[in-house]
């Protein structure tokens, strides 16, 4: 019995979240192998090849799977099917969109979002906006996983590397084609792998109020930005900035909540992270009953505080 990871990259660098994926694929004690289908991307290979754990690294290096369109894929991983009895993805939106196609192609059931491993057959998951934790037993002969990321440990480096094949495969013509991405740079850690986050909320109040005061707090303190669902529809900040049930999830050393309510759609995202830190001016807010540590001020006036505090400690 094997394991298949289908990793995520972008034919440069594995993500921190197919690491943590590892980890999970790992834990249902089968031997793992790592799948890593892109263009030029032999040093995608050669990462995951160094990572503990892992058994082989079967690399598919074709122009055809360039942008990993699901529609590419989902096929190649089929023709690897017979050889595997589990596939696993991180729940990134790369493992979104593949791996319900390949589950309903295998014709079994997904296990979407596991939180833990309980044996090979069964697994843990949120539902109800994390409220409950459900057990789910896989009754088929293959599973088919995707993996919360911020539930799992980075695996870590090997001293020795594992194999790399390279692997051949005739891409039938998709249904679909690529045809452009904006990529936003950023200097700033990736938001769900960031070791400390400042995220606002709708009582940042403006666009220019997020520039104003949570970004440079952000930047003193090393830190990934975050915002409510409610700041982004407002358009206080971008889409790729939302944490919650329906933006990201993270599990950050240290989460800064400011002017957020705390309602349970946002909660749900961040209520893992190891210390929640809220600053709000209203003392009722339930973002307080999550908190390690809370401050009942006016954001305006605290914010540049603690910012001028910060450069203070620097100089």
């Amino acid at each position: 019995m094997r394991t298949l990871l289908v990793a995520d990259h972008n034919n440069s660098a594995l993500s921190d979240s197919s690491r943590s994926a590892l980890t999970a694929a790992l834990e249902l004690s089968f031997p793992v192998d790592i799948l890593v289908a892109g263009h030029q991307c032999a040093k995608v290979a050669e990462e995951a090849a160094r990572l503990s754990g892992v058994q082989r690294v079967l690399c598919v290096d074709d122009e055809a799977s360039a942008h990993v369109l699901a529609e590419r894929i989902v096929p190649l991983v089929l023709s690897l099917a017979d050889r595997y009895d589990a596939f696993v993805a991180p729940a990134t939106s790369f493992g979104k969109n593949v791996m319900p196609r390949l589950a309903a192609r295998l014709d079994v059931m997904q296990v979407s979002d596991i939180t833990a491993v309980v044996s090979p057959d069964a697994f843990k998951r949120p539902i109800f906006a994390g409220n409950v934790i459900q057990t789910v037993e896989v009754l088929t002969p293959k599973k088919v996983v995707t993996v919360r990321a911020s539930a799992f440990a980075a695996a870590p480096r090997a001293e020795a590397a594992a194999p790399i094949e390279a692997v051949e495969f005739s891409f039938p013509p998709a249904g679909a084609r690529f045809v452009g991405e904006e990529i936003k740079v950023s200097g700033r850690p990736e938001l769900t792998s960031a070791k400390v986050i400042v995220s606002g909320g709708r009582g940042i109040g403006s666009a220019d109020n997020f520039a104003r005061l949570i970004e440079p707090l952000a930047d003193l303190m090393g830190a990934g930005i975050g915002a409510s669902r409610a700041a982004v529809d407002s358009g206080f900040a971008p889409n790729d900035w939302q944490v919650g049930q329906t933006g990201k999830i993270v599990a950050p050393d240290l989460y800064l909540a400011v002017g957020i309510s705390g309602a349970i759609q946002h909660l749900a995202g961040m209520k893992d992270s190891k210390t929640i830190v809220a600053v709000n001016k209203d003392a009722d807010a339930p973002i307080f009953n999550v908190a390690d540590y809370g401050l009942v001020g006016d954001l305006f006036e605290v914010l540049p505080s603690l910012c001028a505090e910060l450069q203070n400690k620097a100089a």
